[in-house]
């Protein structure tokens, strides 16, 4: 079964981070650039939270909250989920749907290494499952099953 740090490696892509202090249009703007829905709030190496397309959601309503002088250090989401690289795929699926969580940070020897959204993992869990049905068809083909009985046909 394929492993948090297989799906970082399938999935190629570094970490986008951005500092607490800049503002939540900047963080759009980065995030827009890299086509993700969330971005890490990082200072001086040190993850500090997240703040997600979401969270943008959330925020948008308050009264006064403007995003061209709001920080994203302000409105990011602090309480942050990590898992080992070698976490197998079903744990990361029974994460995501217990912690009702989008998103969670593979952590290894100390340092943060990639995050995975819940789209990676449903992305991985396809793909496993799509070779575990060819698998099976190979063993079990349709034309064991049409010679299944032969020696009864005989009778």
């Amino acid at each position: 079964m394929k492993t948090a740090e297989d799906i970082l490696k399938e999935k190629n892509r570094e970490m986008v981070c951005i500092s607490p202090d800049r503002t939540i249009r900047e963080a759009v703007r980065l995030m827009t650039d890299h086509k993700i829905g969330a971005i890490l709030v990082k200072k001086e190496g040190k993850i500090l939270g997240i703040w997600t397309e979401r969270d943008l959601l959330h925020n948008i309503i308050l009264p006064g909250f403007n995003p061209d002088r709001d920080s994203v250090g302000d409105h990011m989401t602090t309480s942050l989920y990590t898992i080992q690289p070698h976490t197998p795929l079903l744990k990361i699926k029974e994460m995501f749907l217990g912690l009702f969580i989008r998103h969670i940070i593979v952590e290894k020897d100390g340092q943060y290494i990639g995050l995975l959204s819940i789209g990676d993992i449903l992305r991985a869990s396809l793909i496993e499952q799509d070779h575990q049905i060819k698998e099976l068809n190979a063993i079990a083909s349709w034309e064991y099953y049409e010679n299944w009985g032969w020696d009864r046909k005989k009778r």
